[in-house]
Order: structure tokens, then C-alpha cells, then sequence
């Protein structure tokens, strides 16, 4: 795979060229990248990556997708996680990791859409992509946006019972979010006590970016809720928050 960039000139004091070896110019890439020199960093990545490594190409494709070193594009981007997840990857291998970030990626580039590109939003493939990094793979985050995706009917048929079930894997896994949307599904379905100490947990170990929604939330719940239910709900999550349960 080439990226059709000029090519910058690798320190020739580092011992590494771009016939070195795709493991070397992969560590030569990440160290120029933790040291500031982003440049040299992407140099080396697209020529590990040219020669397969997948590291690079995952490193390569975030910076791309985040404007890292780089001019943002994430046209570009989506290509390179693209090649990722259609090389796919054996059972327990160490690049596992780089495949089911690629499918996350690229389900999220699907959800979207990639404006001023070939890429148009496609919710069919989004949902299948995190229907794989779910299932196959049991990542939080895709059985969290899988369960919300079947919850409100995108890319394919609303089915209760089954975001529920992938919400609940997640929240298991201490996926606050999932925590916070499970217990918004089961307080409507009259669980009143168990919805509310689900959507407290929730905010209490949700991260700053998921707060405003997700105490949005639970007080339009609590303020449904009858104050012996309040004070029951209270109870759990404090007995779930101190026994690190989720």
C-alpha cells in the first residue's frame, strides 16, 4: 500500500533507512514520536507500514484521523483501517488489538458518514462492525454502541431484549455509559429501584465528557421517582460503588 507522500530523509545517524526492516523502522517511528519529532515518526510508519507492519499502519491511520503530526484527513484514515480489518487477524495473535480498533473506527466513520469523500453513512455496516468487535471479541465500547444502535432501530430492526442484553454485557465490563442507558431502558420498563442506582453508579465513575448527558438523565428519572424509591435506589448504588460492582 503506498501514501503517495514525498519522502522526508530518516536520520542517517539512527541506523535505520527505508529498506531497514518494518520492525525497526517501526521502533525508530515510535521513538521520533515520543521524543516530538512527528515528521520522522510518520516517515517511518508509511514505510513499516508499505512493508506491512501493522502497527505502523494503526499508528499511521490515528494520526490521519486526528490531525497528528499530519493534516487531518479522514479519508485517509478510514483507507488504512480499512486495509487493517480486511487483512482480519488469526485467533490470539498480538495484533489484535490494531484489528478491533480498526473495526471500531471504521464503524464509527460508517455512522457518520466521511464528507467530501466516497464514504457515506451506512448504519447497516456500522452495527455489523460492532456486532463483530462485540461478539467475536467482547469489547465494551462496540457492545455499547451496538445496544444503543439496536435500542433506537439504526442500521437494522429495535429489539429490546437485545440491547439490553449487549448494554448489560458492557455495563458488566464497567462501561459507565452502557451503565447509565441500561438503567434508563429498565427504570421505563418499571424497575424504578434498579434503573436509578444503574444511572447513579453511572455518573459517579463516568468520565467529565459523559457527565452532562448522563446526569441529564438520571435526575429526569429521580424526579419521576417516589421518594422511598429515591432513597432505596440511593442505597444500592452507594453498597454497588463501595463493593466495585457495576
Amino acid at each position: 500500500m503506498g501514501f503517495g507522500t514525498p519522502a522526508l530523509a530518516l536520520d542517517p545517524n539512527a541506523g535505520v533507512t527505508r529498506e531497514s526492516g518494518p520492525f525497526d523502522l517501526f521502533r525508530f517511528g515510535f521513538s521520533a514520536y515520543k521524543k516530538g519529532r512527528k515528521d520522522e515518526a510518520v516517515e517511518a510508519y508509511r514505510y513499516a507500514a508499505e512493508k506491512g507492519h501493522p502497527g505502523a499502519r494503526w499508528a499511521l491511520a490515528n494520526m490521519y484521523a486526528y490531525g497528528d503530526g499530519v493534516i487531518e484527513n479522514d479519508y485517509e484514515a478510514f483507507k488504512i483501517y480499512d486495509d487493517i480489518a480486511r487483512q482480519g487477524v488469526e485467533p490470539g495473535s498480538q495484533d489484535t488489538g490494531y484489528f478491533v480498533n480498526a473495526l471500531l473506527s471504521l464503524a464509527t466513520y460508517y455512522q457518520k458518514g466521511i464528507p467530501g469523500s466516497p464514504i457515506q453513512a451506512n448504519l447497516g455496516a456500522a452495527r455489523q462492525l460492532y456486532f463483530q468487535a462485540a461478539s467475536a471479541f467482547g469489547v465494551p465500547e462496540a457492545q455499547y454502541r451496538l445496544g444503543r444502535m439496536i435500542l433506537e432501530g439504526q442500521g437494522g430492526a429495535n429489539d429490546i431484549q437485545q440491547a439490553k442484553k449487549w448494554l448489560n454485557r458492557a455495563r458488566v465490563s464497567g462501561h459507565p455509559a452502557a451503565a447509565a442507558v441500561l438503567g434508563n431502558v429498565v427504570f421505563e420498563e418499571g424497575q424504578t429501584v434498579r434503573g436509578l442506582a444503574f444511572m447513579t453508579t453511572a455518573l459517579e465513575r463516568s468520565p467529565a465528557a459523559d457527565k452532562a448527558w448522563i446526569q441529564a438523565m438520571q435526575e429526569r428519572a429521580f424526579s419521576l421517582a417516589g421518594e422511598a424509591d429515591r432513597r432505596t435506589a440511593i442505597a444500592l448504588a452507594q453498597d454497588m460503588l463501595a463493593k466495585g460492582l457495576n
